[in-house]
């Protein structure tokens, strides 16, 4: 079997089978497409069926100082050569799976970019809904905050997941996987808005896209292009924050205002509650803030005390 045609299959194996997101068969795709160009021009003498964890450890290694990867994209590539080799070896090609045997880094835990609800105001503020892409990016990004959406989810939206009235939107996420998130008031507001005005100007005359959110040529706004105008409404309101931080933004709200965490595990759609919990540290980094904050007016009045019972 030719690397072209075991890749093709792998990655048929990976939605039929492993049920993975597009995304990640994608990801998987490029991984392994890497791996196998690498071996050919590498170790030429040498194939998939007899790969072992040193040499798979080695283009690890060529990763790392080529392409200058971090951990978390280390993380990445064992992951895709698991999968691989767990497909060669259900196929026969492989005895055993020798990335079992690759260890992966330890990541360091870092706290997710939090914005609080005046500066999130200050960015859809500086939207310029004068013009039918300026309303229909008000309204995604309402959304994307008020539902904690990530973009993929937000770009994958159709018509009909959509119930304006009840307040609620079917999305499809990690996995595939269906869950029920909910939006409130001003996103309700800027949903009519733009779907009663805008969105048919930006469909045209012969409206094609099930896509709720469309690009100038009336198709399905990418990721891309949610990224690219946050960065630029963004720029105006003279933050840098990236479109995720609305997500962070939204469970981290949630907690401070009491809600708990399977609460927000279910509506972000996180598989592990460990996921959800580096919210709690967040909040903790506000206390820690405030704390610093609060300290030297709290120890002024202990010192004030302090003389006052020397005096006496």
């Amino acid at each position: 079997m030719d690397n072209a045609l075991v890749l093709k299959r792998f990655c048929s194996r990976l939605i039929a089978i492993e049920r993975r997101s597009v995304l990640t068969k994608e990801s998987y795709r490029l991984e392994i497409k890497r791996f196998l160009e690498y071996l050919e021009s590498v170790y030429p003498e040498r194939s998939i069926c007899n790969a072992d964890a040193s040499l798979l450890s080695s283009y690890i290694v060529m990763r790392h100082e080529v392409d200058k990867i971090d951990s978390r994209s280390v993380s990445r590539v064992i992951s895709s050569l698991r999968s691989f080799f767990n497909f060669a070896v259900d196929e026969g090609l492989v005895k055993i799976n020798p990335a079992f045997l690759l260890e992966s880094p330890r990541r360091k835990a870092v706290l997710p970019e939090v914005m609080d609800m005046q500066t999130v105001n200050e960015i859809l503020d500086k939207i310029d809904t004068s013009k039918p892409r300026g309303v229909r990016d008000r309204c995604l990004f309402e959304l994307i905050y008020s539902a904690g959406l990530r973009v993929s989810e937000a770009s994958g939206l159709n018509t009909r997941d959509i119930d304006i009235e009840g307040g609620f939107a079917k999305v499809r996420g990690k996995g595939d996987k269906e869950r029920i998130v909910l939006f409130g008031g001003e996103a309700k507001r800027q949903l009519k808005l733009y779907i009663d005005n805008a969105r048919p100007l930006l469909a045209g005359k012969t409206e094609k896209s099930r896509a709720l959110f469309l690009n100038k040529s009336g198709k399905r706004l990418s990721r891309k292009g949610i990224w690219k105008n946050y960065a630029k409404w963004t720029g105006l309101a003279g933050t840098s924050s990236h479109v995720h931080a609305l997500r962070h933004s939204f469970a981290t709200s949630l907690l401070e205002g009491g809600a708990d965490l399977r609460t927000v595990q279910e509506l972000l759609g996180h598989a592990d509650l460990s996921t959800t919990q580096i919210y709690t540290h967040v909040e903790r980094s506000v206390l820690k803030e405030n704390h610093r904050r609060y300290l030297p007016k709290l120890n002024l009045k202990s010192a004030g005390s302090s003389t006052n019972a020397g005096m006496i």
